[in-house]
């Protein structure tokens, strides 16, 4: 959280505005405003803002302010109106506060006899409320007055004058509590209480579900462990587990592929840990406007070195020479689809003329950030993986050619597998997607890292335990290829929250084509993102289950 004295923050000379609608668009209102250095952060959101006229000094009351007198055209009354028709707002931020307003209001004139159109009123004064505690704003709301508008349904010149007054009073809500009212600020708001009780029943009903399935799976493999030790040679030969034991570490097919798969897995994962941290240390707070997206860019880069040492260190278990394939698809699996989808958005928003095209220093400064750091961190991850790679104890195959595998059942089968390991962990977590869906289509501010971080953890939890009773499951059948199907099994859950997007895009109020890309666009990039993270740790948590079994059948 950031803090201002009293003389600090009556140095705020004026607010910084932007009038911005649903689609992105961005116009600054007068011409006579100072433009504002924009962070990297701010850019990629598709900021731009100005120190506007308006001056609120500290606990100062200003009534009926002249902010300036401007003569509009019939090309500006013109724009007016369709700025209005399609509800267009202003946003502003007062001391890192943002705050909004509607420009103006239309009058359906439709019930009337005489059946006139429609009537076009622009707002032309601004009322301020602030409240303070002590020496620190706590918050602040602008209302655009309805009974201080002009007529602009004709296209004639007009002349007009804006003002604005502000007042100032005492509150008792404390500093750190200012951001709790922005919780209710969303186009599809989700009350807290509410919020917080999904969360809780999603972890009541999930840790009863999977207690139960551990103790049928535990009980069953003591059983099969028990047979191994008590009992004659053809009672053991019945443990279908038992019998693939020279096959089940044969490496997969595609082992480059597979090793920077979960080298990108690794740094995803390592990603979104970073940003947990950072949240919960007050270095990102929700307020500060482009931090998010700033924090990505660099961490993401940052983290290129656990990209190249797990793809290179896994890949060189199974041979001495070819890792540095398996490093340059894990620098290239998730970045390069992704650049794919942001150049096409790129070209989008520049065809529709927004602020969300990005400028092409900003596109210089970013590639030039990943060539000369995060490129130098791939291959320096990569070289280390490589000459400190661990021992792979276990035997990768005793035969040229594996075992057939007999037909199996169809929760043994790929789809079954996937369609159960993806449905149990998303349906654990759907709640809070939804939020999280809210809070970057529906220009919700997220305040709660805390839940977000809890579910986290659940969803984490609840693939790596599935991942070990469906590879158990698998083995039973003598099927040893659990490889690519553990690594598939967690990865379907990125499946069902891209498939939920596009429920979330039906009952939202999105429209237009430059919205739909961009919405389709973002929603794939971050659901590709977590496919390969969680199936990273379903094969990492299916790999640990695995070694331990046979361990245990080889040391009895």
């Amino acid at each position: 959280m950031k803090c201002h004295s009293a003389s600090q923050v009556s140095t705020l000379a004026s607010t910084e505005t932007v009038a911005s609608n649903k689609n992105g668009r961005t116009h600054n209102p007068f011409d006579k405003v100072l433009p504002k250095k924009e962070s990297l952060g701010e850019v990629l959101n598709g900021d731009r803002l100005t120190n506007s006229l308006y001056m609120l000094k500290f606990k100062l009351d200003n009534t009926d302010a002249a902010l300036c007198q401007k003569k509009i055209n019939q090309n500006d009354i013109a724009k007016f109106r369709n700025a209005i028709a399609m509800d267009y707002y202003f946003q502003m931020y007062y001391d890192d506060l943002p705050l909004w307003g509607f420009i103006g209001k239309v009058e359906d004139n439709s019930w009337s006899m005489d059946g006139k159109a429609p009537t076009y009123f622009l707002f032309k004064h601004i009322q301020f409320n602030a409240l303070h505690n002590n020496n620190q704003i706590i918050e602040i709301h602008a209302f655009s007055d309805p009974n201080s508008a002009v007529d602009i349904t004709d296209d004639v010149d007009l002349d007009i004058t804006f003002t604005y007054s502000v007042f100032w009073n005492e509150t008792s809500t404390l500093f750190k509590s200012r951001m709790n009212r922005y919780l209710r600020a969303s186009l599809l708001p989700v009350h807290q209480k509410i919020h917080w009780f999904s969360c809780v029943n999603s972890v009541v009903i999930i840790v009863l579900l999977l207690g139960l399935l551990a103790f049928l799976f535990m009980q069953n493999l003591r059983n099969d462990l028990r047979r191994n030790t008590v009992g004659d040679e053809e009672e053991n030969k019945e443990i279908g587990w038992k019998c693939i034991q020279n096959d089940v570490f044969r490496c997969p097919l595609s082992m480059p592929l597979f090793c920077a798969a979960l080298g990108t897995g690794a740094q995803l994962l390592t990603l979104v840990l970073v940003l947990f941290a950072l949240a919960f240390t007050g270095i990102l707070y929700p307020q500060s406007r482009g931090a998010l997206s700033t924090s990505i860019i660099i961490v993401y880069t940052l983290t290129s070195a656990v990209a190249g040492y797990t793809s290179a260190s896994f890949y060189s278990q199974f041979a001495k020479t070819g890792w540095e394939r398996s490093v340059f698809l894990a620098g290239t699996l998730f970045l390069g689809p992704f650049i794919f989808i942001a150049f096409t958005l790129n070209l989008v928003a520049a065809y529709f003329g927004t602020t969300a095209a990005l400028p092409f220093g900003t596109i210089f400064v970013l590639v030039f950030v990943h060539m000369v750091i995060g490129i130098p961190l791939l291959a320096l991850g990569g070289l280390r993986g490589c000459n400190f790679r661990p021992e792979f104890q276990e035997s990768h195959t005793n035969r040229k050619f594996s075992r057939e595998v007999p037909p199996s059942i169809w929760y043994c089968r790929i789809p079954g597998q996937m369609f159960i390991a993806g449905l149990l962990p998303f349906s654990a977590i759907v709640m809070e997607l939804h939020q999280l869906y809210a809070s970057i289509w529906g220009y919700k501010i997220f305040t709660l890292p805390g839940i977000l971080f809890i579910t986290f953890m659940i969803l984490v939890l609840v693939t790596a335990v599935l991942s070990i009773l469906l590879t158990y499951f698998q083995l039973t059948v003598e099927d040893p290829d659990w490889w690519w199907r553990s690594f598939l099994r967690g990865g379907s859950v990125g499946i069902f929250m891209f498939l939920y997007s596009f429920y979330f895009y039906s009952k939202s109020s999105m429209s237009g084509f430059m919205q739909t890309v961009f919405y389709f666009g973002y929603s794939a990039s971050m659901c590709y993102a977590f496919f390969l993270m969680l199936g990273t740790v379903s094969f990492y948590t299916s790999l640990t289950f695995v070694r331990r079994i046979y361990h245990t059948v080889k040391s009895e």
